[in-house]
């Protein structure tokens, strides 16, 4: 599959994803029953990037034994990475690493039903579906840590979360509203303030250009022209990995050098993965949202 292919077919799935009821999130099969095994035994097979970083972020890593391909961060969980889509799963793939909990961002592939199926052993399957607020991440990582024994660790982490986010918010709340294009991949696809990314975009002031342009899709695809006639005055770019663009690519594509985002040199690499992946390390979007919007009304005195 390409990169493109690929960038398109995650703006879709997350589009669908964003769909479940938030009573579903962070919650899946017997999510309850945490007695399969000693806290400190669990064997822990991750099908989910996101809560695999939750699940070293608040040191449960140990517990760990193998993760999907895409589970690639932090640089410790290198050893455990397989060849196990987070998409379409093996079930016999996963049941080889013997697990006591899987966990994934969505039943698609109706894995909880086959390994209920085929195991003759009782797995608990853990569900933590795409984040709709702030709310929701810190509700998915106490859930980890009551499930790996690590409450208090997951406690902390949620503090400092909350502590970082308090001290970037207020220093930049919104005065005067700037429109921003948030970039999923290089065919122009974007979101809408109504999406959780727009969500956090709007608590510095920043309207997505996205915003109305097909009713009922909050993950819609632009086209370079009505970008270009929306004149936003920031661009975030949150396919540097997946497709290779950056601040001079922006600056290359044609009739794109009218637009103040680009004539006031307010164009932002995103890390596609931080971007999409809505566990500890949201925090450093967040951040790199108030520095954009500070820096841009900084500029924007200066004049």
């Amino acid at each position: 599959m390409s990169k493109i292919r690929y960038s398109r077919w995650r703006v879709i799935t997350a589009a669908i994803v964003a769909t479940v009821s938030l009573a579903a999130c962070g919650s899946g099969t017997d999510t309850a029953d945490t007695t399969v095994a000693p806290e400190a035994a669990l064997k822990i097979v991750s099908l989910s990037p996101t809560a695999t970083e939750m699940l070293y972020a608040i040191g449960a890593g140990d517990q760990v034994v193998a993760v999907d391909s895409l589970s690639t961060y932090p640089a410790e969980v290198s050893s455990k990475v397989t060849k196990i889509s987070a998409y379409e799963p093996s079930v016999e793939a996963i049941l080889a690493y013997e697990p006591d909990v899987v966990l994934i961002s969505n039943d698609m592939n109706k894995i909880t039903e086959q390994l209920e199926s085929i195991s003759s052993r009782k797995i608990t399957v853990w569900t933590g579906a795409a984040a709709a607020s702030i709310d929701d991440v810190y509700k998915q990582i106490n859930e980890l840590g009551e499930l790996t024994g690590r409450s208090s660790e997951a406690s902390a982490l949620v503090a400092d979360m909350t502590k970082r986010i308090d001290a970037v918010v207020p220093d930049v709340a919104p005065t005067d509203a700037s429109s921003v294009y948030y970039e999923l991949d290089n065919t122009y696809y974007s979101v809408t303030s109504n999406t959780f990314v727009g969500a956090l975009l709007k608590q510095f002031g920043m309207v997505s250009i996205a915003d109305g342009v097909e009713e009922g899709n909050d993950y819609p695809q632009l086209s370079a022209e009505a970008i270009v006639k929306a004149d936003p005055s920031i661009i975030f770019l949150a396919d540097t990995k997946c497709c290779q663009q950056s601040a001079a690519t922006v600056k290359a594509r044609a009739g794109w050098s009218g637009i103040s985002a680009v004539k006031g040199d307010n164009i932002i690499e995103l890390d596609d993965d931080v971007a999409s992946r809505w566990g500890p390390r949201i925090v450093d979007l967040i951040e790199q949202f108030g520095a954009a919007h500070t820096a841009m009304l900084k500029k924007n005195a200066a004049k």
